[in-house]
């Protein structure tokens, strides 16, 4: 796109002055320059002739966010940017600054990454990034949830006001009653207090947690960072076929590096008793109740237990 700067420039060298003193009256008598002339009265012609450039940006960038096409088709230099003018007087001279300020929809969208950031998904049909959640949502379809939803927003306002705790919730309810939301919405809000985390669908991750086994090196990274992270979220936990390896070498690592350092949340269909039943049988090797109870020991004293109630919202527009 051609500057103001050139059009200038190649209007004087044809003689086309006209142009030139009808473009610099419209810029003089735009609302937004005559504001700044107001704000400021020192301001001469001489010196708005000489920023004619930075006030030809900053109106024609604002008429472009006035009717703004969408961040991705955004026409200005900046992407999601539009240009503002400073004055400062210097020893008697006034100088003009161009600064980029950045819109609500590039604020939105840094927003939007910095979560994408800092929150992994391995399998779970959530997009913590977006900008779909909604606390009051998750009162208004469904009444009964409210206690579980209460104990949600409790814990994340006690987090955001004290840190990180060592205790997770286990969120225990019916298909379709809302859990992963739930856990989705608990990560993306503390995502944005500066906490990481991952989100894990058991059934899927289990069965390519077996194929890792053939690359140890991304096995390796995989468990570190489900390790490591701020918060843990296990999705659905107890739908998966468990192998005792997954069990024993790769959840149970997971759960003692994580008990008694930082939280580890679950959604379930299982309540605790159910669950160890569920970890103390593979079909590989059979029923072997102190593997289930070994590993409920790393989960049980570091869960508060939250019963989600409700109906299947599942396939409700």
């Amino acid at each position: 796109m051609e500057s103001l700067g050139e059009a200038l420039r190649s209007w004087q060298q044809a003689g086309r002055m006209q142009d030139v003193e009808r473009l610099t009256n419209r810029v003089f008598n735009d609302p937004l320059v005559r504001k700044l002339r107001e704000r400021y009265p020192g301001l001469t012609d001489r010196t708005l002739r000489l920023n004619l450039n930075k006030l030809y940006q900053m109106t024609n960038e604002y008429r472009n966010c006035k009717e703004c096409p969408g961040l991705e088709r955004c026409p200005n230099d900046m992407q999601g940017h539009s240009t503002r003018i400073e004055c400062e007087e210097t020893n008697g001279e006034w100088q003009l600054f161009d600064v980029k300020s950045p819109c609500s929809k590039w604020t939105a969208y840094e927003q939007r990454e910095m979560i994408r950031r800092r929150i992994t998904s391995y399998y779970a049909d959530v997009d913590v990034a977006g900008e779909a959640f909604d606390s009051e949502q998750m009162f208004e379809l469904d009444p009964d949830r409210r206690t579980a939803v209460h104990r949600l927003l409790a814990y994340i306002e006690e987090t955001s006001r004290n840190g990180l705790g060592k205790k997770g919730l286990y969120l225990m309810g019916s298909f379709g009653t809302g859990k992963t939301y739930m856990a989705a919405y608990l990560l993306h809000k503390l995502a944005r207090e500066g906490y990481s985390g991952v989100i894990v669908y058991m059934p899927e991750f289990v069965e390519d947690a077996k194929a890792l086994m053939m690359e140890p090196q991304k096995l390796k990274e995989t468990l570190t960072l489900m390790k490591e992270c701020d918060l843990l979220v296990f999705d659905d936990i107890g739908a998966e076929n468990l192998s005792p390896w997954v069990r024993d070498h790769v959840l149970g690592a997971i759960l003692n590096y994580r008990m008694n350092r930082k939280p580890t949340f679950y959604t379930s269909n299982h309540d605790l008793d159910s669950l160890e039943k569920h970890f103390s049988f593979t079909h590989k090797e059979g029923e072997e109740m102190h593997k289930g109870q070994r590993l409920m020991d790393r989960i049980r004293p570091f869960v508060d237990v939250v019963h989600v109630q409700g109906r299947n919202q599942r396939g409700n527009g």
